[in-house]
């Protein structure tokens, strides 16, 4: 078999096989098949797509190239939520609790983040005493006692997937569905998951940020976990603009706080039940995702969900007093309002550039070396659709430092006022097969 065929085959638009896409992966990954080749190959495929059989097939192969993570020994469905990104994000810090406290087991692997603000365990160590570093008896034994645990990403998973990306990211490759489906199931599935539930980003803040786009992404993945034997689904919801009102490591872990008690954001709470939902569905818990949705209301209402969270915080050594005394939270020396500077009704507020403003502060890494304060971040007072009168407060700074006059300047520039303006549609739809 010789690569050259494989990208003339690929390049002429026709399907490869199993054992042909198995060659192309582990060739790469061992270093027998050149960056040249494969990229060749990756434009091949970003023209000619590919099948739903090769999309399974690049995604299994890309799984075997590395460790994979063992989690039978935790009884029950175990069901993984990805989200593909976005600013103000806080939705797995209030689902892991809402979804255990139904009994479906929360096995989650977590790392830390490059980007506006921390991933989940940058969040959760926001709770004094918090960590992740626990070994893997101890993770099984926490899961099955109490439904939840957070693990710091460990072993050498899908290290194919690392080449291929870092090459993709410098050949302009990477807006390709079928790498980018195949990206994101490899890791879940070498993660261990049985059932999958996706969280695909719509809009400026997004990944993709054409709705059509999005739709063929939340297609692919889900076409490729049930045809790798994981039942998948997925919600499409709007990242034209930053997710509830928080953005920062702190304030986030608060603003879930809140929202497990029934009083967060009304759209963080509202894509937290349609995820969740689908969660306890294909958990077995529920025989419907409206059934399932009206048992994570009950759980809301009824305190399960707060105690639950209170629970997973101590368990892995957290000051669980946060959950009734936030203000024990890291907090900022600093806070400084962004007064409107007209009447109206906010018609825009860009993602992207608020996270980028939140990261200024300190909130997220700019790199891989960067130090987070946990403190920082800005807190949404408007939102898309929402009235404001010229000097009210449209975001609320929270800083270590009074020189913000750039992230001042940042977010005045990101938000837009009009005489009118309608709030954007929160979810776009569900793909559940």
């Amino acid at each position: 078999m010789r690569m050259v065929d494989l990208i003339e085959k690929k390049r002429d638009g026709k399907e490869l096989t199993t054992e042909e896409i198995n060659f192309i992966i582990e060739g790469y990954t061992k270093g027998e098949i050149p960056d040249y080749q494969v990229s060749a190959f990756s434009m091949a495929v970003f023209f000619k797509d590919m099948t739903q059989r090769e999309r399974a097939d690049l995604t299994m192969a890309m799984v075997n190239s590395g460790d994979t993570i063992d989690l039978s020994a935790i009884e029950g469905v175990k069901v993984d939520k990805h989200s593909t990104g976005g600013v103000g994000d806080t939705t797995t810090l209030v689902l892991a609790p809402l979804v255990a406290a139904l009994d479906v087991p929360v096995a989650k692997m977590s790392g830390r983040g490059l980007g506006h603000t921390g991933g989940t365990v940058d969040k959760l160590e926001a709770v004094a005493g918090f960590h992740v570093e626990i070994t893997n008896e101890e993770f099984v034994k926490l899961v099955n006692e109490h439904k939840i645990a957070v693990i710091g990403q460990s072993g050498n998973l899908t290290p194919a997937d690392k080449k291929l990306y870092a090459l993709r990211d410098v050949t302009a490759t990477v807006d390709s569905i079928p790498m980018i489906a195949s990206s994101i199931m490899s890791k879940k599935i070498a993660a261990g998951a049985d059932a999958i539930v996706l969280d695909v980003k719509t809009g400026a803040g997004a990944f993709m940020k054409t709705l059509d786009g999005s739709k063929d992404l939340a297609r692919a993945m889900v076409g490729i976990g049930n045809n790798v034997g994981r039942r998948t689904m997925a919600v499409i919801s709007d990242m034209s603009q930053p997710l509830g009102a928080a953005i920062g490591n702190a304030l986030e872990v608060q603003e879930a706080i809140d929202t497990l008690k029934g009083h967060g954001p009304k759209d963080l709470e509202d894509l937290c039940l349609a995820l969740g939902s689908q969660m306890v569905f294909l958990a077995g818990k529920a025989s419907s995702l409206e059934d399932a949705e009206n048992k994570l209301r009950e759980v809301i209402a009824n305190g399960k969900a707060l105690d639950k969270f209170r629970d997973f915080l101590a368990n892995q050594g957290g000051d669980a007093s946060v959950v009734d005394h936030p203000e024990r939270l890291p907090q900022a020396a600093y806070k400084i309002e962004v007064p409107a500077p007209r009447s109206g009704v906010v018609s825009e507020i860009v993602a992207d550039e608020i996270g980028v403003a939140a990261m200024w502060l300190g909130a997220g890494r700019a790199t891989k070396e960067s130090e987070i304060d946990l403190a920082v971040g800005l807190m949404l007072n408007k939102k898309v659709g929402e009235a404001v009168q010229e000097g009210e407060s449209l975001v609320t700074i929270h800083a270590n430092s009074e020189d913000v006059a750039n992230v001042k300047a940042k977010i005045l520039a990101a938000i837009s006022i009009a005489d009118s303006a309608e709030a954007p549609t929160l979810i776009y739809g569900t793909i559940i097969e």
